[in-house]
């Protein structure tokens, strides 16, 4: 009655030794790409803008790949990252770059004082200098699409014909090595105002200026257009939309009522709020670069620590000395709003500027959620 059994273990064995043979003559690759993971698409453009948008997602195949790895040890099963292969494999333009040393990586303030917690440690970087001005004009050939450490989105390295001096900005989404750039925040060039009879038409003009990559003047964009690394002033650079995937969009222009001609020019932000930015501002058409960024995993805690980032503790495990929650018989915090350590409420939205000291500058104000969930 064991005679079938042995057959069948033999059999068994046979296949798995056969498997293994085959397995040896055609090793595996350590990457590969999982399945698609569905997300939102993206929003329209306005064709006045002149620019190619982000990718497109259609309903039936609203999705993109993201890369994975074989789990040959724990850190590596749930590790997950985007695929971005263009990027530069080598170090960096060493003369745009300078090194991050000193007691500031532990979130510490000139006086040593700790004023963001839970930093410190982390791999040794340097810091990219990025040009969030860009005043030069003339054409600037990108060289390189490559990674910042010290910031979520990618960086482009760009290459000025005329003068042959290099410079890093914020790389949009879909720029590649090759891609020729402009920035038009000096004024029109002659030969553009040329080529328009000497008059500036406002439609032509946005045909050849506003396109993936240019810098351009708030007045200048049309409606409607997406824009990021946008400024605030005429003297300032770019300060909102720097991340990864964000982006804003040109909503209105305000004119003045004094018939001087439009003085704001209205954005509404990533977060939806509405916002009054001077006309002269800067903005770069396009949406920032590493738009997959916020689905990655880190797959350990270890990489973590690598990025700079020191464990957070809950105050509800904390000693009644060392924080609000702290203390007590069990879990509890006591019957007490969620607070700060220093007993800031912690709720969502809480709101610390004075009601009868408004932002002159929000004309639509973010929707907040009170802490709350939000419905979907």
């Amino acid at each position: 009655m064991l005679q079938p059994r042995l057959l069948l273990r033999q059999s068994s064995r046979s296949a798995a030794s056969r498997y293994l043979s085959i397995q040896h003559a055609f090793p595996r690759t350590y990457a590969t790409v999982v399945e698609p993971v569905k997300v939102e698409p993206a929003p329209q453009v306005v064709a006045a803008a002149g620019f190619a948008p982000p990718p497109k997602t259609q309903k039936s195949s609203s999705a993109f790949a993201m890369r994975t790895y074989k789990p040959r040890t724990p850190g590596v099963r749930h590790l997950r990252r985007p695929i971005n292969d263009h990027l530069w494999k080598g170090r960096p333009f060493l003369p745009l770059t300078f090194a991050k040393k000193g007691h500031g990586k532990g979130g510490r303030n000139n006086s040593g004082r700790v004023t963001i917690r839970h930093r410190g440690g982390g791999h040794k970087r340097r810091i990219r200098t990025v040009d969030f001005v860009r005043m030069t004009p003339g054409k600037h050939t990108v060289e390189r699409i490559e990674h910042d450490p010290g910031r979520s989105a990618h960086i482009a390295l760009l290459n000025d014909e005329a003068t042959g001096k290099k410079s890093y900005i914020v790389a949009s989404e879909g720029m590649r090595a090759g891609d020729v750039v402009q920035s038009y925040r000096a004024g029109i060039p002659k030969d553009l105002l040329d080529s328009m009879g000497g008059v500036v038409d406002p439609g032509v003009l946005a045909a050849k200026t506003a396109w993936r990559g240019n810098c351009l003047p708030l007045h200048m964009i049309p409606i409607g257009t997406m824009v990021y690394c946008v400024g605030s002033t005429k003297i300032r650079g770019a300060v909102f939309c720097r991340s990864a995937g964000t982006y804003a969009t040109v909503v209105s222009k305000d004119d003045n009522s004094n018939g001087g001609g439009v003085r704001y020019v209205q954005v509404r932000l990533k977060s939806g709020e509405v916002r009054n930015v001077s006309k002269d501002a800067c903005a770069t058409i396009g949406v920032a670069s590493n738009p997959h960024y916020q689905h990655r995993q880190l797959g350990k805690a270890g990489r973590k620590r690598w990025l700079n980032i020191r464990p957070t503790v809950r105050g509800l495990a904390m000693n009644a000395a060392d924080h609000p929650h702290g203390g007590g018989r069990g879990k509890s915090k006591g019957n007490v709003d969620p607070v700060s350590p220093w007993g800031m409420p912690a709720k969502g939205g809480y709101k610390t500027r004075k009601v009868r000291n408004p932002n002159k500058w929000v004309v639509t104000q973010r929707v907040r959620n009170q802490g709350k969930r939000r419905v979907k």
